[in-house]
Order: C-alpha cells, then structure tokens, then sequence
C-alpha cells in the first residue's frame, strides 16, 4: 500500500512539473474533464502518456532484473550485465536505421535480446552445465562486445541520424507516446509471475534443492530468461538504455521485504516504476525547458545508493 501510494504521489508530480507548471487544482479539474484547453493539452496530449510510459520502463527493468537474481542466485545480476539490453539495443538501432518503426522495432530489439540471450547460455554451456559464476562472466563478455558493436554502428551512421541514436541510447522518454504496450506486458508479466512465486522461492536456494521438491528447474530457468529478454526489450525499445534500475531496486527491496518472490517481484513491478517516473520527472524540469536524458539521472541515483547499500550490507 505504501509503494502504491508513492507511485501515485509521483504520477502527480510528474503531470504537475514542467516548463509550464499546473496546480493539483488545475490537475483535478483537467482529470475531471473540467479543465482548460492548455491544461488538458498538458495531462492528456504530453505527460499522461510519458508519464504512463516512464513507469512501465521502470517495472520492466526491475522486474526483469530481480528474475535474473533468482536465476544466478547473484544479487549483482540484472539484464545490462548479462548484455540482455546490449542486444535489444543493436536489434532496435538496426530497425531504426532500415527506417523501421512500431512493432518492427520492437520485435527486432526482442530478437536482439533472444539472440543475447542463446549466444549467453551456448557460451557458458562449455563441455558440461553452465553455473551462475560462468553465465555471469560470460554475459559480461558479451556485453562488451555488442558495446563494441553499438559503437560501429553509431561511427556507420548518417549524421543527420546520429544526435538522436546518441540520446535513445542514454535513455529518452520524448518521444514514448505509446504506454499501454509495455503496461500491458508489466501488468500481465505479474499475473502469470504469482502462481510461479513458491518455484522461484524454491529455486533462488539453489537448482538442487529445487529439483528435489519437484521443480522443472531447466524449463524453469529457461522461461526466466525469455521473459526477461521480453521484458529488456521491451523497455529498450521504448525507452531506450536505462541503467541502475534492474540492479538496484531489487537490492534494495529485498533487504525490506526478504526474498519472497510473490512480494518481491509485485513490489519490484511498483518501485522501479516509481524510480524512473520520479527520475523522468527531475530530466524534464532540472534545466527546463531543455531536457536530459534519464538514464542520466537514474545512473546519478543508482550508483550512490547501490555503493551505500553494498557497505551497509559488509558484515
């Protein structure tokens, strides 16, 4: 109740902030359907949807990162790290550059994360199973190199194009006008994530144990995989990269809340969409009427508060 009174407090900061500044009076009014032509361009026309889409961004990351918690059973996992989002980057600028737009984008950035994906686990796989400790090197490797990629294609790039690939690439919401997709994702990920809450449990204290209570743990950690490459993906294509989110929300959560997974992912879903909304909110109106990119501002939260939670944490 608290993280969904917190979210709601941020949504209506975030339509109340801008260049032009409405009073929770005039927000009422424009909600209600009472209000003026200006206010009612500014709710519904630029910062309901940006706002909507910030939030979804949000959850999606943390949500995905604290999947891939589970998954490796490493609190320093999250979907940047295992190149998951380095895929889903090149898969969407690849899109962008053929002058492909809506779903195409999107589903090249899911085929970008899947192929991160299938290039991750057949990496680590070596001459018998892969561990947590060879998936996590081996994502790390792999998110170098489509870095390297991203690089060659921005160097590839026309330069008429290249400003904007730049800031997509540091995470930008200007231009997310679209929120249900990855509301509808977010919300529909929780749903069929609960009646999965006690295998996740079972399996965040190992395969063995898991696998000893009846738990199908490689068709389990296969999904957990997909769906977080959906989810990354989803996110990348419609905010581009924003980082800190999947690593830090979860961390700190889970020293809240423990590890139950059937409160930690819905609370995952609510926190990290407060983070990046709250956070879009300081990109829009710290230099207004200019504009930062919000990767840059969670970048700015999460590393403090992830060094802070990391020492406090030191027995």
């Amino acid at each position: 109740m608290a993280l969904i009174a917190l979210a709601l407090a941020a949504l209506a900061l975030a339509l109340v902030s801008g260049s032009a500044t409405l009073s929770l009076g005039e927000l009422a009014q424009a909600l209600a359907g009472n209000g003026g032509a200006l206010a009612n361009t500014l709710v519904f026309d630029l910062r309901l949807p940006r706002a909507l889409a910030a939030f979804a961004v949000g959850g999606l990351l943390a949500v995905a990162g604290a999947l891939m918690q589970v998954l490796l059973r490493n609190p320093l996992a999250d979907p940047y790290v295992l190149g998951l989002s380095g895929g889903a980057s090149i898969g969407a600028l690849g899109a962008m550059l053929a002058g492909l737009g809506g779903l195409l984008v999107t589903g090249s950035a899911f085929a970008g994360a899947l192929l991160s994906t299938l290039l991750v686990f057949g990496l680590a796989q070596g001459r018998g199973g892969w561990t947590p400790a060879r998936l996590l090197l081996t994502g790390v490797v792999v998110a170098s190199g489509w870095g390297a990629l991203i690089t060659l294609v921005l160097a590839m790039s026309p330069a008429e194009r290249l400003p904007g690939m730049l800031y997509w690439l540091m995470g930008d919401l200007a231009y997310a006008r679209t929120p249900w997709p990855p509301l509808m994702v977010l919300a529909l990920t929780c749903v069929l994530l609960w009646p999965l809450g006690r295998s996740l449990n079972v399996l965040a204290r190992g395969p063995l144990q898991a696998a000893a209570l009846g738990v199908n743990v490689r068709g389990l950690e296969w999904g957990i995989y997909l769906l977080a490459s959906l989810l990354t993906a989803m996110a990348v294509t419609t905010a581009g990269s924003i980082g800190f989110v999947g690593l830090v929300v979860p961390h700190m959560l889970r020293l809240v809340l423990g590890n139950d997974q059937r409160r930690l992912l819905p609370a995952c879903a609510l926190a990290g969409g407060t983070l990046v909304l709250l956070a879009d909110t300081l990109a829009r109106t710290l230099i207004a009427p200019e504009q930062l990119p919000v990767g840059v501002i969670t970048a700015l939260l999460g590393v403090p508060t992830f060094l802070l939670l990391l020492y406090r944490s030191q027995p």
